[in-house]
């Protein structure tokens, strides 16, 4: 039987706006209401009165949930915060992306629908008339002036032919796959591949990367047909492997939707293997990934799967544990984040000897790097900052993608100590690495750091920042 909808009048009140944009993004997800509420464990009712207009939402963190359950990228929790005039909440709920006008609000909800229904759909970041930013899908972008700005397009992988035809490979009849092509075995040419990929991707970001990844798992499928014994097994392992590394490269490109499916190919595919460190790793990913979706519920869930699977004292039980930290300080778990981070320093030099070779990069900068994530989302933005710029300082030379990252989350705890200047200053060096990259998650962040710094909108160094942030973002006609 079809849902009723009560007549909203959205142009009238904020409270109206709010159950009206919730009530679009939940069709647009394709949720019935008792389903939304099982998914965010709300009751029914209670749901049902948010999106009819009879009751509105007391507390920031229940918006939040429903905002992160319906991939509605903040929209949800800043109508929330426009009719309550809380603006101020700490930010351990923090959401990825600054105030929306109404208008963007049509636009969110068709990217949404978008990605509901395209596995390869891309978001870049758009400026809107009244300052705020918001993520558009790419065929939207008819709806921007001039096309997307040349930082825009560099972050998103839009100038690379190959990105932006990916779907299409699987279109083209590619001639099959010999073994006896290869001087060595194809096994050992498409680990080396491997290798360089990912040596390539610190360096040049996941655009360029996309399409020989994908390209290279059809090929590893095409040679598994005729392989026998260990080879077909070791093909099969190196599969997985790859489809992990693709999901990696669609995360840091923003495009969260293809990360999980990627995610869930190579969890699937890991059991096939049978190498329980690959498929604990792989649950190690998704907690992960949960984490950057600043997911509340599944975070801790996940990291604690990993651990269940991963050998006892283990690299990746330590992995694990370290974004099961950062779940805790979503969630405002303090105590318990901190308490997980030391457990996984104290671990650090027992776990070296450990002969896996998933998570060779668990070091006291990437422990540190956590902790200061999870400092910053639970408000604790001085301390924050002080340890993500130790940190930074340590990296080795070679992470400039990840040094774009740590950088530009450092910028915004910066921020929040009230330290603009330096916040704009650490900003425009990870805006350069975002460009240089295409790194979709900088330019996530970046967004944030652009929504914090209005109070200091007039002072040249944060307007500086922002022209060139600007600059590197498509605009609303």
């Amino acid at each position: 039987m079809r849902q009723r909808h009560e007549a909203l009048t959205p142009d009238q009140t904020p409270e109206q706006r709010f159950a009206y944009t919730l009530r679009e993004l939940r069709i647009a997800r394709r949720y019935t209401l008792r389903g939304l509420a099982q998914e965010a464990f709300m009751s029914h009712s209670k749901v049902q009165k948010w999106e009819d207009g009879s009751r509105f939402p007391k507390h920031r963190e229940e918006v939040a949930l429903v905002d992160s359950t319906l991939n509605a990228g903040g929209i949800l929790v800043d109508l929330w915060e426009r009719a309550t005039g809380d603006v101020s909440a700490p930010s351990r709920v923090s959401v990825s992306v600054p105030r929306v006008s109404d208008a963007s609000i049509g636009l969110a909800i068709a990217g949404l629908q978008q990605a509901a229904s395209d596995h390869e759909g891309t978001f870049v970041p758009a400026r809107l008339q009244d300052g705020s930013v918001v993520f558009v899908a790419l065929d939207r972008r008819d709806l921007l002036r001039g096309g997307v700005g040349v930082g825009a397009a560099a972050a998103f992988g839009m100038g690379a032919p190959e990105v932006a035809h990916a779907s299409g490979l699987q279109k083209l009849k590619r001639p099959a796959r010999s073994a006896s092509a290869y001087s060595g075995t194809p096994i050992e040419h498409f680990k080396r591949a491997r290798r360089l990929l990912i040596d390539s991707d610190n360096l040049l970001g996941p655009g360029r990367a996309i399409a020989t990844v994908r390209e290279h798992i059809e090929d590893i499928k095409s040679l598994r047909r005729d392989a026998k014994g260990s080879d077909r097994q070791a093909l099969m392992e190196l599969q997985t492997q790859y489809a992990e590394f693709a999901s990696w490269l669609y995360q840091d490109l923003g495009d969260f939707t293809s990360a999980e499916f990627w995610l869930d190919r190579a969890f699937q595919w890991s059991h096939t293997v049978g190498d329980a460190d690959l498929t604990s790793y792989v649950m190690a990913r998704k907690a992960q990934l949960a984490g950057e979706k600043r997911d509340l519920v599944d975070v801790v869930d996940l990291a604690e799967a990993a651990q269940r699977i991963a050998r006892p004292r283990s690299r990746l039980a330590a992995v694990a544990r370290t974004y099961e930290a950062y779940g805790h300080a979503l969630r405002g778990a303090d105590s318990d984040s901190e308490r997980a981070i030391e457990d996984v320093r104290n671990s650090l030099d027992r776990v070296a000897s450990d002969t896996t070779p998933w998570g060779v990069w668990l070091t006291e900068q990437y422990v540190d790097v956590h902790r200061a994530q999870g400092l910053e989302v639970l408000g604790k933005h001085s301390e924050a900052a002080d340890v993500f710029t130790a940190a930074i300082e340590a990296l080795p030379e070679g992470y400039h993608r990840d040094r774009g990252v740590y950088m530009a989350r450092a910028a915004i705890a910066h921020a929040g100590a009230d330290a603009p200047e330096q916040a704009a200053a650490v900003g425009l060096q990870a805006l350069t690495i975002a460009t240089d990259t295409g790194s979709g998650r900088i330019m996530r962040e970046l967004v944030r750091l652009d929504k914090a710094l209005v109070p200091w909108q007039r002072q040249p160094e944060v307007s500086d920042f922002r022209e060139s942030f600007s600059l590197a973002v498509a605009h609303e006609a």
